[in-house]
């Protein structure tokens, strides 16, 4: 029998995330030019600048293409982001080795046939909440929550509290 999803989190560095049906929900809306607005959720943003402000890598592996997404994500200090994939595995390869990181102390969240390779060579595989049976499958670690509903919020404040490194500027000292 495998480890706990648990057993994993504190040795994770680097959170790779897909962006439609994970960062955003899947429920896309179209323009009257055919442009593709998508719904983020703040509390996911609000997590990865906080966990990109403790020191971990955050990359975004994505197959769309939108700017005001690369936008959103620049105004979260996400440097590393890769739009218009089509070989996810192939991009996070580069990444591992521009990076020097060890698959093992990287968690991904996807939730469709696109990040189902990539997904079976991470440390840590999560999955939304309403990710494809497919996806759940291969997750160490499915969230209670959906894509674009706090989903990203949910594993990167699971992997900061194990590692102590959550609310830490925000508690305050105890006085003797």
């Amino acid at each position: 029998m495998g480890k706990n999803y648990k057993e994993y989190l504190s040795n994770i560095t680097t959170f790779i995330f897909d962006v439609d049906g994970v960062l955003a929900s899947d429920q896309l809306l179209v323009t009257s030019s055919g442009e593709l607005l998508r719904s983020m959720h703040s509390k996911d943003g609000m997590a990865i600048k906080i966990a990109i402000k403790k020191g971990f890598n955050v990359a975004i592996i994505s197959g769309g293409t939108n700017e005001g997404v690369r936008k959103r994500l620049e105004g979260l200090d996400v440097k590393d982001i890769y739009l218009g994939i089509s070989d996810k595995i192939e991009t996070y390869k580069k990444y591992v080795d521009l990076k020097n990181l060890d698959p093992e102390n990287v968690l991904y969240m996807g939730d469709d046939l696109s990040d189902y390779e990539l997904m079976q060579v991470i440390g840590l595989p999560c999955a939304p909440q309403d990710a494809i049976p497919e996806i759940k499958a291969i997750s160490k670690y499915v969230s209670h929550k959906k894509g674009g509903k706090g989903c990203a919020r949910d594993v990167i404040e699971q992997v900061l509290k194990v590692q102590g490194k959550w609310m830490t500027e925000f508690k305050t000292k105890q006085r003797s």
